[in-house]
């Protein structure tokens, strides 16, 4: 029988995904499964964006260019100087999803054995788009009593070695929901220079900032324009998961250029995502004001109902539609598998990601999981009440 490749058989599990036939197999027993384990929002698609592109009349489906139709280039452009980032359509790749983006930038970016310092926990995928080009996160580790704040810039001083290639930030951050500050970003820019390192930089949640925090963008700092490679979807944005387009964003001509050999070598990104994506960039702020306040008033439920459970605790996140919680549980793999095989609650059970794939050493992630809020408030606190009776009778409840 042909052997599977080492490289194969060293790619991690998905944290996110892995439990799926469990959950498969309980709905099939009739058991409601109500899925915080996954970003996938329930929110409306812009409608304008749907009209549009319903509204397409095509003779021929034709490649785009290699780095996406041009006129959704420049709207992108557009789309990024409400935001006070000034770029040209030459700066911009169009990729299948932000998840083509990182594995474009790691492969030119990155030699086999280099090292991306990233704080974790961190999204699981980036593990994946590294073992792919041989490549080994460095994990700085965050505190879930700070909300899962930047690190001390002096862990990443001591994590640099001669292999160091860059630092990532997800901002705001999948799986913590934290924001990064703007004085948080400066100082990691300071490293970024003084040791002349690539920040590449996860951006796929700019319009979900709360409380009155504001989005500050890597590619709005002085000084790294040849630095900064910036990785974007509009799967979130405007909830539109499957119209798999994102892009690769960087001022650095070399990287675009050996990029675009990529870009070009898989031909184009697909047709029917970049014509909904660029009719999109005209979706009102009305539509994200209405998206923000209802997943402001989501993120509340669920920071108050987890944080009521005896053992629970739950950080208040600034961003993005997830949090990392604190359960008592010897182990969340175990425990988050159980909720799916073993337990209902009124005919109902609750699926999560366990954290242990979002950290490097799975231990640190033991006792946590990741949860979003993307589900509606009346469902969010059913679901709540279903974790909290399982932790009741969990027999591995500490």
């Amino acid at each position: 029988m042909p052997q599977i490749s080492h490289k194969g058989l060293e790619l991690p599990q998905s944290a996110i995904r892995k439990l799926v036939p469990f959950a498969d197999a309980a709905k099939a027993k009739g058991t409601h499964v109500y899925h915080l384990n996954i970003g996938q929002p329930d929110i409306e698609t812009p409608k304008g964006a749907l009209k549009a592109l319903a509204e397409t009349k095509i003779d021929v489906l034709e490649y785009s260019h290699s780095a996406g139709i041009l006129s959704y280039r420049k709207r992108l452009c557009d789309y990024y100087r409400r935001y006070g980032i000034e770029l040209t359509t030459d700066q911009i790749i169009v990729t299948t999803g932000g998840s083509e983006a990182l594995q474009m930038a790691f492969t030119v970016c990155l030699n086999p054995g280099d090292e991306i310092i990233i704080p974790e926990p961190y999204y699981t995928n980036y593990n994946t788009f590294a073992k792919l080009c041989d490549a080994k996160i460095v994990t700085i580790p965050s505190d879930i009593r700070t909300g899962f704040a930047l690190p001390p810039i002096e862990d990443f001083e001591k994590a640099i070695t001669p292999r160091t290639r860059a630092i990532m930030i997800c901002n705001p951050n999948n799986p913590t929901g934290y924001l990064y500050t703007e004085e948080e970003l400066r100082k990691v820019a300071e490293i970024v220079k003084k040791h002349d390192l690539y920040l590449f930089a996860d951006e796929v949640y700019r319009e979900f900032c709360y409380d009155g925090h504001k989005h500050f963008s890597v590619l709005q700092l002085e000084g790294l324009e040849k630095n900064v490679v910036l990785f974007d979807s509009v799967s979130k944005r405007y909830s539109a998961c499957g119209a798999r387009v994102g892009c690769l964003v960087t001022r650095n001509e070399e990287v675009y250029s050996i990029a675009m050999r990529l870009a070009q070598a898989r031909l184009s990104p697909p047709s029917f995502g970049q014509i909904f994506a660029e009719a999109a960039v005209d979706t009102p702020q009305e539509y994200f004001d209405k998206v923000a306040a209802e997943y402001v008033a989501r993120r509340n439920v669920v920071v108050d109902g987890i944080n009521k459970i005896p053992g629970c605790f739950c950080p208040m996140p600034k961003g993005a539609f997830y949090t990392v919680i604190d359960l008592p549980v010897d182990d969340s793999d175990k425990f988050c598998k159980w909720l799916l095989t073993d337990f209902t609650y009124n005919g109902a059970t609750v699926m999560l990601a366990p954290a242990t794939g979002f950290y490097e050493d799975p231990e640190r992630g033991r006792h946590q999981a990741r949860i979003t809020y993307c589900i509606c408030i009346d469902d969010l606190k059913a679901a709540i009440k279903c974790l909290e009776e399982a932790l009741k009778v969990y027999p591995g409840r500490i």
